[in-house]
């Protein structure tokens, strides 16, 4: 076995009785390719990345192209998810050198960190040709390869950077049409989202158009949303057997997906159903938020209560084969109710994918629709379905199931935490409450010492919390969504314990992660271990970025501390970023998230009384997206001083400013809706 082989993380695990000589990022790879004067090989990857286990299977597996690896390179393996912050360099480098990244990411580099070469998956002749050529190029022309590293690791530094902008704007109504203008190029009108193929369900920009349709009052967006939310939620990206999203669909249709599941979508999406069920209440979001987490629960959960990373998209070596069946399969789990099961899920003799005579789940139709077409009433149609569903789960259940990447990420595990806060929000079901709140103590027990969080839970919390970098190193995104999964429980329970904790941990990034004179925080602290170039995540992707999480998570705790502080850099963060948003809008979704607030102003509703519980509740069932709630009995907040009495009484304010007490939710509503 190689050096791999005492790692923790699954992904490098599977590569530990590869024959190339991995090491796993860390001070003894690094030493050794100063030492010996060799290049690095720095390969990323993760463990439910199918093209990762391709080129695997290909190459790494391969005794000859083994054979040049380690004699011509230090091979490093690196679990993107534990290392971001060394994923996020080389994939700067990638995009740079090419315009296109992914995963895996091989990058070659001189023996001091500096790439000169990189991309993603190679064909095994490819790689081994390639491999030749470096090592040739390194030692026959040194000086080339030294001039090439200064250019690229300079393109790196400057890459996804922001110029300080000191004069604060006023934004504006015409500001937001002018972004939206841009958006509207991506939009797909037919089968909803954005683009053609793949399909990607990119959560946080759907929760921008949802919220911008509302405030803005466009209906046309408004009915684009429900139609990307039906799609999504229709398709065979949505796993209709037992619950939860595949990563994307590799069509434009939402049919076929790519079959990993991963925490951090299902999470987000789980916030964006639960959210979008308050602004129109139709029950496909309900079943669909409720689905998330009873898969989440089943198999995303430890039992210490955190939240494993993903499954796998193979199975068996092969992509997809514990989700897809046959009409023959359905027919012998399902006997004479196949037909029904088939028709609603679109199932054929032929199949409905690549995989000869294998069948992906869809739906097409409403249950109104079909059930109206076969002669049925609804009720009996739904309630046959799902008992069929029932059975064939328990069938797959027998199965051998994908890999599961037991890591538990903070960041990740912040976001599913979230998304039950947003789901308890809308739906008052105590079940979700009673899993945010163990996941929330599991954070807290294990993932946090003090004011410092730990990205990766280790049982041993010695390992967590170890000196240096290794395993155990902690990014800006752990801190923002654990700060925003903190502060939307505190907004369903009042208690003040979780904004408490949220603020330390703000403290913390702004101590550590903040530059002051660049007005944006960096990813890695100031008292990690530095790499060639200290980066920051500024636009927003499949997870918004931690820079414009940050900037919410400050406004927000800028208004129940009332603390200037905290505005002033959500203010400057939102400056710099300001300029960019016209030119590329579907990038910076959660920014435009954070500058309607400032257009339409936030909402501090607070609840005070015996019967603020009660009341929260009510209140939460109508859509006033830009609010922030708090109260309780009792609570220290400056906005509750001298707010509590006998009485359950609701303050509205804004701007510094509180109407009239209102002792009931439609007078509270008449001071937000005038």
């Amino acid at each position: 076995m190689n050096k791999l082989a005492n790692s923790t993380s699954p992904y490098l695990l599977q590569h530990a009785n590869n024959p190339v000589n991995w090491y796993p990022w860390g001070a003894e790879a690094l030493q050794k390719a100063r030492d010996e004067n060799k290049l690095i090989l720095v390969s990323i990857g993760y463990s439910a990345c199918h093209w990762c286990h391709v080129m695997e299977h290909e190459s790494f597996e391969d005794e000859a192209v083994a054979g040049v690896m380690n004699e011509y390179f230090v091979c490093i393996k690196v679990d993107r998810e534990e290392r971001p912050d060394v994923d996020q360099i080389y994939m700067s480098a990638i995009q740079l050198m090419s315009g296109r990244g992914g995963w895996p990411l091989n990058c070659i580099c001189l023996p001091d960190q500096r790439p000169i070469y990189g991309g993603t998956y190679f064909r095994k002749n490819d790689w081994t040709s390639l491999l030749f050529n470096l090592a040739d190029f390194y030692k026959t022309k040194p000086e080339e390869a030294e001039d090439y590293a200064v250019r690229l690791t300079e393109g790196i530094k400057q890459y996804e950077s922001v110029a300080f902008v000191s004069e604060q704007p006023e934004y504006t109504k015409a500001d937001l049409e002018t972004i939206l203008a841009t958006w509207r190029r991506y939009i797909d009108p037919v089968e909803g989202g954005f683009g053609g193929a793949p399909k990607f369900p990119m959560p946080n920009n759907s929760l921008f158009l949802m919220r911008y349709a509302h405030l803005m009052k466009d209906e046309a967006l408004a009915e684009n949303v429900k139609l990307t939310l039906k799609k999504m939620a229709f398709g065979g990206i949505y796993d209709h057997i037992g619950g939860g999203f595949a990563r994307y669909a590799v069509d434009g249709v939402w049919h076929v997906p790519h079959f990993e599941k991963m925490l951090y979508d299902n999470g987000q999406l789980l916030s964006l159903y639960a959210e979008a069920y308050t602004w129109n209440p139709d029950p496909l979001y309900k079943t669909i938020a409720g689905e998330i987490i009873t898969f989440v629960a089943r198999e995303l959960t430890s039992p210490e209560n955190g939240f494993y990373s993903a499954l796998d998209a193979d199975s068996e070596g092969k992509e997809g084969k514990f989700y897809i069946f046959t009409k023959s399969e359905i027919e012998e789990i399902l006997g004479e109710d196949a037909d029904l099961f088939n028709i609603y899920y679109h199932v054929t003799e032929d199949g409905n994918w690549e995989e000869e005579a294998s069948n992906v789940f869809y739906r097409r139709e409403e249950d109104a629709e079909l059930a109206k077409l076969l002669g049925l009433s609804v009720d009996d149609l739904v309630s046959r379905v799902a008992a069929s569903r029932k059975k064939v789960l328990d069938a797959r259940s027998k199965r051998i199931r994908p890999g599961l990447d037991n890591k538990i990420l903070a960041s990740w595990n912040g976001l599913m935490l979230k998304g039950l806060c947003e789901a308890y929000r809308a739906f008052n079901n105590t079940e979700y409450l009673d899993l945010a709140l163990k996941n929330a103590e599991f954070i807290t027990g294990n993932l946090l010492k003090g004011a410092k969080l730990s990205r990766v839970y280790k049982k041993d919390n010695s390992l967590s919390f170890g000196e240096g970098r290794g395993e155990a190193a902690s990014f800006l995104d752990d801190y923002a969504n654990v700060i925003d999964a903190f502060i939307a429980l505190y907004e369903v329970t009042f208690d003040e314990a979780w904004l408490i904790q949220a603020q330390k941990l703000a403290d913390y990034t702004l101590a550590h992660y903040y530059n002051p004179e660049g007005g944006i925080f960096f990813y890695t602290a100031d008292n990690d271990e530095m790499l060639i170039a200290r980066k920051s995540e500024i636009m927003d992707g499949v997870i918004p970025a931690s820079n414009s999480v940050m900037a919410r998570n400050l406004k927000k705790l800028a208004l129940f501390f009332d603390n200037e502080g905290y505005l002033e850099v959500s203010a400057q963060l939102l400056r710099n970023i300001v300029p960019h948003l016209a030119k590329y809008g579907t990038a910076y979704s959660n920014w435009q998230v954070l500058l309607l607030d400032e257009v339409f102003g936030t909402y501090e509703v607070a609840i005070t009384g015996n019967n603020a519980e009660t009341k929260r509740v009510e209140m939460e069932q109508n859509y006033i997206p830009n609010k922030i709630m708090l109260g309780g009995k009792d609570g220290s907040l400056p906005l509750l001083a001298e707010k509590f009495n006998n009485d359950t009484r609701i303050f509205v304010c804004r701007d510094k400013t509180c109407g009239l007490p209102a002792y009931n939710i439609s007078e509270a509503l008449k001071q937000i809706n005038n």
